[in-house]
């Protein structure tokens, strides 16, 4: 899993509240194994027409937002059902955090375990950045994990909350294989403790 320490990137706004993971990437596009691949379904359903050519209208596909990375959306992002292709969408498509006011858990906590972070802020600084984003092209925001910390160059500064584990695990880029790895020499030393009195 990629580490997340601190990240500048370009903002897309997303103006919606209650996206669900069925928006995010349709049930229609879950038949693959891998975790790569997923980003071109991401938000399929509002980024096509009925003929299935690309809506200039939809935010992520406007040229201004091209290559954005940090996403910030309205409250309750993430609701539904808990496929972690959501995340693996978001990931794949370029997004490295996601910016909210609420998030529903499994979707945050699935995040996590795919080195996306997912940043909660009031309301009102939530509403800040978006309407920054959509009147300045080309808005960069700093997101810093290290200090809990969102900050831009036009004097936004917001602190956010995160907690310790999970921050922990961003930081040093470890997913739950890389947790239980960390155990490598104790695991090794059981499974030959164990092996050795049959």
């Amino acid at each position: 899993m990629k580490a997340f320490r601190v990240h500048t990137g370009l903002v897309a706004p997303l103006d919606r509240a209650n996206v669900d993971t069925d928006q995010i990437i349709p049930k229609e596009f879950l038949k693959r194994i891998e975790r790569t691949g997923f980003g071109e379904f991401l938000f399929y359903d509002w980024r096509r027409k009925p003929d299935r050519t690309l809506d200039p209208a939809f935010v992520l596909n406007q040229p201004r937002y091209k290559g954005a990375s940090i996403l910030v959306a309205d409250r309750n992002f993430g609701c539904g059902s808990s496929r972690e292709h959501a995340p693996w969408a978001l990931d794949d498509f370029g997004f490295r955090a996601i910016i909210a006011p609420s998030f529903a858990d499994i979707f945050a906590n699935n995040c996590v375990k795919n080195g996306l972070l997912t940043v909660v802020l009031p309301e009102a600084q939530v509403a800040t950045l978006m309407k920054r984003a959509q009147e300045t092209e080309g808005y960069w925001i700093t997101v810093d994990l290290e200090k809990l910390q969102v900050r831009d160059d036009a004097g936004f500064s917001a602190s956010f909350t995160m907690d310790d584990f999970n921050r922990r695990c961003l930081l040093e880029g470890l997913d739950d294989i890389g947790l239980t790895l960390r155990h490598e020499a104790e695991i090794a030393a059981y499974e030959a403790r164990r092996f050795g009195t049959r």
